[in-house]
């Protein structure tokens, strides 16, 4: 049986995420010369993520957290892929040690909260 909460969680919260981290780069296109916007926007990534693993996503279970991690990554990668590397064509290339570390970190912070929460209960 499908867990409706995992699959709004997933899909919902992964692309709720990447959209916050696609405008923002965005508007910091404005303000950040282009080679610093991925590390300027992590922090605030780090943290926005972190208050919707924390204080909206319920469960305790650490795989239900696993699927949180892959889903966000691929929905990360894919979306990043579409809507900068193809649809942008960024002169300077996309795919540079902030983006790995946005999709390493993607990928480890659901992990991460996931096993504190378990370790908490």
């Amino acid at each position: 049986m499908i867990n409706k909460q995992l699959v709004k969680n997933s899909l919902g919260w992964g692309f709720i995420l990447w959209l916050i981290g696609y405008i923002l780069s965005f508007i910091l296109f404005l303000i950040v010369p282009s080679s610093f916007i991925g590390w300027t926007i992590m922090p605030f990534g780090i943290v926005i993520t972190s208050w919707v693993l924390f204080k909206k996503i319920k469960s305790e279970d650490f795989k239900y957290y696993l699927v949180l991690s892959i889903t966000w990554t691929v929905i990360a990668v894919a979306l990043d892929y579409l809507f900068i590397v193809k649809a942008l064509n960024p002169a300077d290339g996309y795919y540079k040690p902030a983006v790995y570390l946005y999709y390493v970190l993607t990928f480890a912070l659901p992990l991460f909260v996931g096993w504190r929460k378990r370790v908490m209960k």
